[in-house]
């Protein structure tokens, strides 16, 4: 398993750092980069301040096809850690950090590879495409990587017979099984933010907005997007809200794609979608542990950073590699 560093620093003295006050942290930011020949990469999901303040904002195809080709000695990954993970696996060479190593995912979770391996064992004629948002020991028992915005086009470029096993999100699973008209077998693994929205509670928001549209990650259950008008990923939304003639979306996914689509289309109004619970948002609370103070610590004290056992790298990245080389040839950039 991949090592974790923090120096002579523990964990928690790291996270009680205080910062002066009186910086102008973006400005602060900015002149680590240039010191420090950094790039900041962040996900859609991030709070707005570290978008802003990001080199890069996108997906998770969109940021692993950057990392891939950043000339940067030091890439700072503002999103979670299978995601700095997957820049160390595509970056052995270059020191990759993450704000908060606590930043893990529910889904990334739900797949643990000691129990997956003994799944895919019971299954050795199938070929493993594997959802990014995993840990790098489900990479390396996989065949191919695949993202919410190209997992379709891939399993499509597939012939039609070929036995696939899909880990670890069984809701895009089961959207990709009836959009493509396979039988995969999933992996029975699901993300905490898009399995909680309400289906009544959108219902009634629908029908107090008539006029909203309900766009949706692939991610949410299928109940969700089965009354959803357009069902894609991160970017896919945002794309879609800046070229429909709606003005009105309810917007089913983690709440942080908001401040894109709110700065990309300002006359338009976006509703985050109720989950399921007192909340008045939806969240995921791995994304927000990073803040743009722990994100101007990491760049100052180039910690903590991401280390890995270099086997279970190079297992890591071939179906990453390969994933990246088919999106190549689908015409999928980022």
């Amino acid at each position: 398993m991949q090592n974790n560093a923090i120096g002579n620093l523990t964990e928690k003295e790291f996270l009680d750092m205080e910062i002066d006050p009186s910086l102008d942290l973006f400005e602060e930011i900015s002149k680590l980069k240039k010191e420090k020949n950094a790039v900041v990469l962040a996900h859609y999901y991030q709070e707005p301040d570290i978008q802003d303040v990001a080199d890069y904002i996108g997906d998770s195809l969109g940021l692993a096809q950057n990392a891939a080709r950043t000339p940067a000695d030091m890439i700072v990954f503002a999103g979670v850690h299978f995601m700095a993970e997957t820049a160390k696996i595509l970056n052995p060479g270059k020191k990759v950090l993450l704000p908060d190593l606590r930043a893990g995912c529910s889904l990334s979770d739900s797949c643990p590879p000691a129990l997956f391996k003994a799944f895919k064992d019971k299954h050795p004629d199938h070929l493993v495409i594997s959802y990014i948002n995993c840990s790098a020991g489900i990479k390396a028992l996989s065949d191919i990587i695949c993202t919410s915005s190209n997992a379709q086009l891939i399993v499509e470029s597939l012939p039609i017979g070929q036995k696939i096993i899909f880990a670890p999100d069984k809701n895009l699973g089961g959207y990709i099984n009836k959009k493509s008209g396979r039988d995969m077998v999933l992996w029975n693994g699901a993300c905490m933010v898009h399995e909680i929205f309400s289906l009544e509670k959108i219902t009634k928001l629908k029908e107090r907005h008539p006029g909203a549209k309900l766009i949706a990650h692939p991610e949410c259950e299928e109940a969700v997007l089965r009354i959803a008008d357009f069902i894609g990923s991160t970017t896919q939304l945002l794309k879609y809200s800046e070229q429909d003639s709606a003005s009105t979306y309810i917007v089913a996914t983690e709440t942080g794609i908001l401040h894109s689509m709110q700065r990309n289309s300002p006359a338009k109004t976006f509703i985050a979608a109720p989950p399921d619970n007192a909340c008045v948002c939806n969240d995921c609370p791995h994304m927000k542990l990073n803040t743009l103070e722990k994100l101007y610590l990491c760049m100052k004290y180039e910690l903590p950073e991401i280390l890995m056992d270099e086997d279970l790298r190079l297992a890591a990245k071939k179906p990453i590699d390969r994933m990246l080389q088919l999106s190549r040839e689908l015409g999928l950039a980022g």
